[in-house]
């Protein structure tokens, strides 16, 4: 994983003024900066407000003493459509409002919810979260069969004998 975010973080800036450019070259230099300030004014206002709802969802869930999933999902989706919407550009300003906007963050919820169910699933092994969570899926892992590749041929050292 650490070799796709060091791709990500040479490819992203490299589109992002291929765009800009481009983008440039259609509508002109100023209306270019002029689109990016009012994208980024938008953004502000988006997070601000977006924010402040699922702050106050988590509170609710909080003192409610519900299982706040649902509200900490959607907080760490706008905190990093927030940061995404911070850095200039279009590309990034894309995925930022995909992640920030009451009607898309649903899609951008299940895609999260899916890719971690998957990558837990690659860590915890075939039984996956079954185990753990109810409805998770999975089930206990059955037995394993034993071979002769289980045995570690070695000696037993007892610090108390000598």
């Amino acid at each position: 994983m650490p070799w796709f975010i060091a791709l990500a973080l040479l490819v992203v800036p490299i589109l992002e003024i291929y765009v800009i450019i481009q983008i440039g070259q259609v509508i002109g230099g100023w209306p270019t900066v002029a689109l990016l300030l009012v994208e980024s004014a938008l953004g502000a206002w988006i997070i601000k407000r977006e924010g402040r709802r699922a702050w106050n969802a988590l509170q609710s869930a909080f003192q409610t003493g519900k299982m706040p999933g649902r509200e900490l999902s959607d907080a760490a989706l706008v905190l990093v459509g927030g940061t995404l919407l911070l850095t200039p550009g279009f590309v990034t300003d894309i995925f930022g409002f995909f992640f920030v906007l009451p009607f898309t963050r649903p899609l951008a919820r299940r895609a999260m919810s899916s890719f971690f169910t998957r990558r837990l699933n690659t860590q915890l092994g075939t039984a996956g979260l079954g185990g753990f969570i109810p409805g998770a899926g999975g089930g206990p892992t059955p037995p394993r069969p034993s071979s002769s590749d289980d045995i570690i041929q070695g000696e037993v050292i007892d610090p108390d004998k000598k």
